[in-house]
């Protein structure tokens, strides 16, 4: 398909696992971006005392969820001989995301080694730091609460070819994450930005109350 000469380039949103063990498993770039995303932003108001003065305290950054449904769609490369990664169709894709949320195949043998021989303590399994990104301005460390796919379509190997993914991700602070975690400096990026944004916005806000152009900053 060409398209239009004067269409901007689209930038394309991504979840990315951060795995020193295994660093390109975990990479899942959308085929297309989702056409919405839901966020849910929850208050932590401290609940210390009972007060007046402490009844809109905050007892840090609000608890965040966000969903997104992301479509995987093989059926027009399939027209052009391609059979996707392995030639599994999408199945490597969807393996891609769902490798977010299994602990890595050699620390699972590893401590079955360690039992075998008698240790009682073993080595927790640790998800990768995972970052949910959706264009430069929003990257944020998350959490998969779930993941549901729906397969629509399959070649004839059975292969999907096909998909719906729905995700449900929780934002991670710097109240989560040790501030030896890159996840914990990765939120306060994104807070940074986010306060330039409301900033930014509310200078122009203020300026069109008053009937004039007011363009402090530039993004």
């Amino acid at each position: 398909m060409t398209s239009f000469p004067g269409s901007p380039k689209i930038l394309k949103g991504a979840i990315v696992g951060v795995d020193v063990f295994n660093p390109v498993a975990s990479v899942a770039v959308f085929q297309y971006n989702p056409a919405e995303i839901s966020r849910t932003i929850e208050p932590q108001y401290s609940e210390a005392g009972g007060g007046r003065a402490e009844v809109l305290r905050l007892q840090g950054p609000p608890r965040e969820t966000i969903s997104a449904e992301i479509t995987l769609d093989l059926v027009d490369q399939m027209e052009a001989g391609k059979a996707g990664p392995l030639g599994g169709g999408i199945a490597g894709h969807l393996a891609a995301l769902e490798m977010l949320v299994y602990p890595k195949s050699l620390l699972v043998a590893a401590n079955q080694i360690l039992l075998a021989t008698g240790t009682m303590e073993v080595i927790p399994p640790v998800a990768p730091l995972t970052l949910f990104i959706y264009g430069w301005k929003r990257v944020v460390p998350v959490k998969i609460g779930t993941i549901s796919i729906t397969e629509t379509a399959h070649d004839p190997g059975l292969n999907p070819i096909r998909a719906e993914v729905r995700l449900s991700m929780t934002v991670l602070t710097y109240n989560d994450l040790p501030p030896t975690h890159p996840g914990y400096w990765t939120f306060m990026a994104h807070q940074v930005v986010k306060e330039t944004l409301a900033t930014v916005a509310s200078v122009n806000s203020i300026g069109a109350a008053l009937g004039e152009e007011v363009d402090l900053f530039s993004l």
